[in-house]
């Protein structure tokens, strides 16, 4: 439908400069009431939107903004082609730039990060049109507590996906230190074999401050190397607890790893991270933890049961793997490819992901709110001072935040 057509639809709306129409062609501004600030006729790009919800819909699936490109110097946009073009080429070394552009907290390169997104997102919906629909790549989330034999488990799982022709990208996330605030980053020199092999990429990030074992760019990443053309994504995230589990809102798939001395069958029925698990692997049986994990393994598969069900098409499995022999490990894929296959068939995985991309979004808003919070300027010089007096215990942390929330809303 023409823009001026959906203008005679809605003839009383008030226009304000806001979004773009490109290169329509505009006879009268008598024909269209509401438009007085038009002017003579011309052919214009100017920028009109309407207050009604019905035009602005379809406004959106006329004409498409690009406010952000236009704000872009020559430098900054050559740079997103040429990481936009070897990204989608399949080169690493520009799937690496273009994660550390967007892990950066600059405020300019995080509006370039955030074009170089669209853009890639763009070409993902595209790609997925041309696979009927279909995801492109399978995301797993890879938990569990410290020692559980995360990074060895993907090295030796990562092989043998190699091994048959997939493309593996791991994003492993290493713990920032709460004091000085840098990270070892370690993770990839536990995974010697897979880090050499040109059919899978590692990138370890540091979580700086963020909870649930992950970084706060996690999901793009995701995205990232989706564009880059790996078909399988996994997330190993740094060793949490029982509450701990944000990486289940960006998978497909969530697999719990656990050592053998995992604890008892009471451990098993507390909600929390077993409660979003789709599957549980318990690691290490081989040699003397053979018998230690039989019998956590028919711990866990009694106490499972008795937690609600979250698919309608799957239920939960508990595995004994070994990253040491590999046993079990072409097994455990297996069952992974049947839950994908389950899952998408019945459409509860692309639901799952729609899902997923509402909580990051109010999860983002979150974490920029505080931010914003924090450095404006109603309540940036009260902030030491306050803090002061509730070390001292002359306030209450409970009153210091409510003055703080008051001078921040009587400034707005």
């Amino acid at each position: 439908m023409k823009i001026p057509c959906l203008l005679l639809r809605f003839p009383r709306c008030y226009f304000s400069r806001r979004t773009y129409f490109v290169n329509f062609r505009f006879t009268s501004p008598a024909d269209f009431p509401g438009l007085e600030s038009l002017g003579p006729a011309h052919r214009c790009r100017t920028k009109w939107i309407c207050s009604s919800n019905a035009l602005r819909r379809e406004l959106c699936q006329q004409a498409a903004p690009e406010p952000q490109a236009e704000e872009l110097s020559d430098q900054e946009q050559r740079l997103i082609d040429r990481l936009y073009q070897g990204l989608i080429q399949g080169h690493r070394a520009c799937l690496a730039e273009s994660i550390t552009l967007i892990e950066s907290t600059q405020s300019r390169k995080k509006k370039v990060a955030q074009v170089l997104l669209q853009k890639v997102l763009s070409y993902h919906r595209e790609q997925e049109k041309l696979n009927q629909g279909k995801p492109l790549a399978f995301r797993v989330g890879l938990s569990g507590p410290p020692g559980a034999g995360k990074s060895t488990f993907i090295e030796c799982f990562g092989k043998m996906l190699t091994e048959r022709n997939h493309k593996v990208a791991v994003l492993a996330v290493d713990p920032s230190s709460s004091t000085s605030g840098g990270s070892l980053l370690g993770d990839k020199t536990r995974m010697t074999e897979l880090s050499r092999d040109m059919n899978a990429y590692i990138r370890p990030s540091p979580t700086s401050g963020t909870l649930g074992g992950v970084t706060r760019t996690t999901n793009e990443a995701i995205l990232l190397c989706e564009g880059g053309g790996y078909d399988v994504v996994l997330v190993e995230t740094v060793g949490v607890g029982q509450s701990e589990f944000a990486v289940a809102d960006m998978v497909d798939m969530f697999i719990l790893l656990l050592p053998p001395a995992g604890g008892d069958e009471l451990q098993g029925i507390k909600r929390g991270i077993i409660e979003v698990a789709d599957l549980v692997a318990i690691n290490k049986a081989d040699g003397d933890l053979v018998v230690p994990a039989r019998r956590i393994q028919a711990e866990y598969v009694s106490a499972m049961k008795l937690l609600r069900k979250r698919s309608k098409v799957w239920r939960p499995k508990v595995m004994r793997v070994s990253a040491k022999t590999g046993e079990g490990v072409s097994e455990l894929w297996d069952k992974m490819a049947e839950f994908r296959e389950l899952t998408l068939s019945s459409g509860e995985l692309l639901a799952r992901r729609r899902r997923q991309q509402k909580v990051w979004m109010w999860n983002l808003i979150q974490e920029n709110v505080l931010q914003h919070f924090r450095s404006h300027l109603a309540v940036k010089d009260k902030i030491p001072l306050l803090e002061e007096k509730v070390l001292a215990g002359v306030l209450s942390p409970g009153l210091a935040a409510d003055l703080l929330l008051k001078a921040f809303k009587d400034a707005l």
